[in-house]
């Protein structure tokens, strides 16, 4: 049976500076970092303390969702706390925390512009 999720893919442009913000301004860690193919590279990233993690990588065809709403959410035990601490590195928001009936929640964006919401669990 399935068990979880092992990774989600993130489509980037330039996979060294997205590296670069996952690993500096997000916290996430290296898991692998080795060539696929004359083009990229298959960068596997994990949060710590989690057991999903991310991928660096767009496969072929997949250009156009470069800078598009990813329907991935991260979440937080405190959205402002971690929205205050995510502004001070340099991570971009498209406006802070909103409290709903449902959580608090947050849409920050990576440099090629990907947006993911930074919520409550």
């Amino acid at each position: 049976m399935i068990k979880g999720i092992k990774f989600i893919g993130v489509p980037v442009r330039d996979q060294d500076r997205a590296l670069e913000f996952y690993t500096k301004k997000l916290g996430l860690a290296i898991v692998t970092d080795q060539p696929f193919n004359d083009k990229q590279r298959w960068i596997e990233l994990r949060i710590p303390g989690a057991d999903t993690g991310l991928v660096l990588f767009t496969p072929d065809g997949h250009e156009d969702r470069i800078g598009t709403f990813q329907s991935i959410s991260f979440w937080t035990n405190n959205v402002q706390k971690t929205y205050d601490e995510l502004i001070s590195r340099g991570v971009e928001f498209i406006a802070p925390p909103k409290a709903a009936d449902w959580g608090t929640a947050a849409i920050f964006k990576d440099p090629d512009g990907n947006q993911f919401v930074l919520g409550t669990k």
